[in-house]
C-alpha cells in the first residue's frame, strides 16, 4: 500500500467512526440526564430521545444526501457535514433546556445523515472485488473500535458530569482537514445522469433494507436500556455501564475484522443466520443475568452476531446497486439503519409498560432465533441458488 492510499483509507475510517459515536457516546450519561431534567414533563422518555433523535434525522436526510451526491459530488457535502457535526454535537455541553438539547441532537443527526452515505459510497467508488470486501469488514471493525474508545471516554467523562461527553463531538474538526487533504472526488460522479431514472436495483434490496431496520431496533436495546438494567442490579457506576456497552462493540469489531475470511467460506444467508443466532443467545443470557460478569458475556455474544451482519448487508447492497444510483441506494440503506435505532425506544417503551426488562430481552431473543431459522431455511431447501441477486458466497 503506497503512502497516499494509506492516508485515504485512514481518513475513510475516521469519518466512519463519527457515525457510531454520534449516538452512543452519551449513553452512559442518560440516567444522570434523566435525573437532571426530572422536573420536565415526560423527562424519562424525552431523555432517551436525546440519545436516539439523531437516528431519526439521519434516516430522513440520508436518501436526500444520496440523491445529491449522485448529482453534485461527494466531498463538498462531506466537509459541510463535519463542521455541522462539531457545532451541533458539542453544543450539548452548554445547553440547559431539554428541548433546545433535542434540537441540537436533531442537527447532529442531519450532519451524520450527510456524512454516512458519503463514506459508504466512497468505499464502493474507490474499491472493488476482494479489496472492497476486506475494507468493508475493516470499516465496521474500526467503527466498533471507535465506539469502544468514545463510549469508554463518555463513561469516564459522565462521572465528572453528564455534560462533558458532548465535548467529544469536537473530534470531527480533527477529521475535517484530513478529508480535504487525502480524499478525492471519484470519476463516477462526472458521468452522464440523463439515463439514471431508468436504472433500477433488484427488488431484493428492499428485503435487505427492512432486515437492517429490524436488526437495529433489537440491537439498540443495549445502549438505551443497559445503563438502567445495571442500575436495577445495584451497579450505578457510569464507567461500568460504558464498559458493558463497549464490550459488545469490541466483539462486534472482532467479527467485522474477520468478515472477509467469513465471507470467503459462507454464503450471505448463512452469515445472517449465524449472526441472529449469536444475538439470540446474547439476549437470552441477558434476560437471566444476575451478575455483571453474565451481562458482559451476553454483550460478547450480541456483539459477535452484530459485527458479522453489518458488513454482510453493506457488501450485498454495494454488489446489487447499480453504480449510477449507488449513492441513492446507500442513502436508503442508511435511512433504514438509523430508522431502526430511532424506533427502538419508541417501540420498546410501551412493551416495557407490559413486560419487565428481563422479559423484554427474552422476547427479543425469541424473535432473533426465529429470524435465524428463517435465513437458514432457504439454504436447507437449496433454493438460494435461484434467488435473483443472491450471492452464493
Amino acid at each position: 500500500m503506497n503512502n497516499s492510499q494509506w492516508k485515504l483509507k485512514l481518513t475513510l475510517l475516521l469519518v466512519s467512526s463519527l457515525t457510531i459515536m454520534s449516538v452512543i457516546t452519551i449513553s452512559p450519561a442518560i440516567p444522570q440526564m434523566a435525573e437532571a431534567f426530572k422536573e420536565v414533563k415526560n423527562a424519562a422518555f424525552l431523555v432517551k430521545l436525546v440519545l436516539t433523535l439523531p437516528a431519526l434525522m439521519i434516516a430522513i436526510c440520508s436518501p436526500i444526501t444520496g440523491r445529491f451526491i449522485d448529482r453534485y459530488g461527494r466531498l463538498k457535502i462531506l466537509w459541510v457535514s463535519l463542521v455541522l457535526y462539531a457545532g451541533a454535537g458539542a453544543s450539548g455541553f452548554f445547553l440547559h433546556n431539554l428541548y433546545y438539547l433535542l434540537i441540537s441532537r436533531a442537527l447532529l443527526g442531519i450532519a451524520v445523515g450527510m456524512s454516512m452515505p458519503i463514506v459508504i459510497t466512497l468505499i464502493a467508488d474507490y474499491f472493488e472485488g476482494q479489496e472492497r470486501q476486506k475494507f468493508v469488514g475493516i470499516q465496521i471493525a474500526f467503527m466498533s473500535l471507535g465506539g469502544i474508545l468514545f463510549i469508554g471516554l463518555g463513561g469516564i467523562l459522565a462521572d465528572l458530569g453528564w455534560r462533558y461527553p458532548f465535548l467529544l463531538y469536537l473530534f470531527s474538526l480533527v477529521v475535517l482537514p484530513l478529508s480535504i487533504l487525502f480524499l478525492y472526488e471519484p470519476v463516477v460522479v462526472a458521468k452522464d445522469h440523463q439515463a439514471k431514472s431508468l436504472v433500477k436495483s433488484p427488488g431484493l434490496i428492499w428485503l435487505l433494507f427492512l432486515n437492517t431496520m429490524f436488526l437495529w431496533i433489537i440491537f439498540f436495546l443495549i445502549p438505551v436500556q443497559i445503563p438502567f438494567y445495571l442500575r436495577a442490579m445495584g451497579i450505578d457506576k457510569n464507567a461500568l455501564a460504558g464498559a458493558a456497552i463497549a464490550i459488545s462493540t469490541a466483539f462486534s469489531a472482532v467479527s467485522s475484522f474477520s468478515f472477509a475470511k467469513i465471507k470467503d467460506r459462507f454464503s450471505a444467508l448463512f452469515i445472517f443466520s449465524m449472526g441472529y443466532l449469536l444475538m439470540a443467545g446474547g439476549f437470552a443470557l441477558l434476560s437471566i443475568a444476575s451478575t455483571y460478569v453474565l451481562v458482559l458475556l451476553a454483550m460478547m455474544l450480541t456483539g459477535l452476531g452484530m459485527g458479522m451482519m453489518i458488513p454482510n448487508t453493506n457488501m450485498w447492497v454495494m454488489k446489487i446497486a447499480p453504480a449510477e444510483i449507488r449513492g441513492k441506494e446507500i442513502g436508503k440503506l442508511t435511512t433504514f439503519w438509523f430508522l431502526g435505532q430511532f424506533l427502538s425506544p419508541v417501540i420498546i417503551y410501551p412493551v416495557l409498560n407490559i413486560l419487565s426488562l428481563p422479559a423484554t430481552f427474552m422476547l427479543a431473543a425469541s424473535l432473533l432465533f426465529l429470524l435465524s431459522i428463517g435465513f437458514l431455511l432457504p439454504l436447507l431447501s437449496r433454493t438460494s441458488k435461484t434467488t435473483p441477486g443472491l450471492p452464493a458466497r
